[in-house]
């Protein structure tokens, strides 16, 4: 009980922003994922990276702030990392990366 009661009252506990600005945004992750079963033509390239580049920039946010956020770092590199492979989804699909398939043929 302590430990819970320590947890709750601290600065980065559940009657704070650091704890339920990470939570909220662990929707984004859990979007990302559900969209990995779309087609690549769905997805918007300005979309994603954008999306990559709130999440690094939160990243870093994560880090400097005082008490330091790791729930908060932990989620957003999380979105880096699913944002980055659906904007490679979407380049692959509009032609911006070589296809290894294509690039054995020519060999």
């Amino acid at each position: 009980m302590a430990a819970f009661r320590a947890f709750w009252n601290s600065p980065i506990g559940p009657k704070t922003t650091h704890f339920w600005g990470p939570v909220a945004n662990w929707g984004f992750v859990v979007a990302g994922l559900v969209d990995m079963q779309k087609p690549p033509e769905m997805i918007s390239g300005n979309m994603t990276a954008a999306m990559c580049v709130y999440s690094g920039l939160f990243m870093r946010f994560a880090w400097m702030v005082q008490p330091r956020n790791y729930l908060l770092l932990a989620c957003h590199a999380s979105n880096e990392t699913v944002q980055l492979y659906q904007l490679s989804r979407w380049a692959k699909a509009h032609g911006y990366l070589e296809q290894k398939k294509e690039k054995a043929e020519e060999q």
